[in-house]
């Protein structure tokens, strides 16, 4: 009766099939987190360990932590970083920590949001559009010939404006005085577009800044871990070795 009942437990287990285990418990958290998110300390660099030690002062390289968990430590770790060497953090830069803690792309967060515009400033553009071309410098041109061969040739007993063609020059002096600040506003609009540009183009250099310096500290971090594991294994070959060699000498002292 045993043997039977021990093949029918043996036959159920057997049946049943091996399931590698799926999660794992985070040593700072204690959540369980898919076993793909799994960190072990002896990877993490010795500048994050630190960070995570001010909260979790038992925190070692044997233990294990998610890699969300890591990538907040990681943005804790360069938040530290940036206000040591720029005092005050500007928002751009807070933006540019933030896609790095997430893993993100920073123009994510770069989204072009134009307002709608005004009367005044479509108005304001297309005013400064046309002063700046070739074709409001021929028209007045030309509108400046035609006054003057109207007011000196065709009405020269009669005309309205003659010699030095003081309403002319009011007509000019009001011009210039009403196109100059549309001309400007269009300008300062100019300048709040490129500020904006300048911003971005600032984020994405100080991210590619940041993540190349966090690239060369891992690269750094991998070669240090492989002359330590080069240099453990070296130990262990040479106790060996060593071992060995007194088994040797040990065997040959009793023949």
């Amino acid at each position: 009766m045993d043997c039977i009942s021990l093949h029918n437990i043996s036959s159920k287990n057997m049946s049943k099939p091996w399931r590698a285990e799926s999660t794992f418990r985070s040593d700072i958290s204690g959540k369980l987190f898919p076993i793909a998110q799994r960190v072990k300390g002896e990877l993490i660099r010795d500048e994050i360990i630190e960070l995570i030690r001010k909260e979790f002062p038992n925190f070692n390289e044997s233990q294990q932590i998610s890699i969300d968990e890591l990538y907040q430590y990681r943005q804790k770790y360069l938040t530290e970083i940036m206000k040591d060497e720029r005092g005050q953090l500007e928002e751009e830069t807070r933006t540019v920590l933030a896609s790095i803690g997430s893993e993100e792309t920073i123009s994510d967060k770069m989204e072009n949001v134009e307002e709608p515009l005004t009367l005044g400033q479509r108005l304001a553009d297309r005013v400064a559009d046309f002063g700046g071309s070739w074709t409001f410098i021929l028209s007045f041109m030309g509108f400046l010939v035609v006054w003057i061969a109207l007011n000196v040739i065709w009405l020269r007993n009669s005309a309205f404006d003659p010699f030095p063609f003081i309403l002319l020059n009011l007509i000019l002096s009001c011009i210039a005085a009403l196109q100059a600040p549309v001309i400007m506003m269009s300008q300062n609009r100019q300048e709040e577009k490129d500020r904006e540009r300048s911003k971005k183009d600032y984020m994405i250099n100080l991210k590619s800044e940041l993540e190349i310096r966090n690239l060369n500290e891992k690269v750094d971090h991998l070669i240090f871990h492989q002359i330590q594991e080069i240099l453990e294994e070296q130990r262990r070959l040479r106790e060996l070795l060593e071992s060995k060699e007194d088994q040797t000498k040990g065997i040959a002292g009793n023949t």
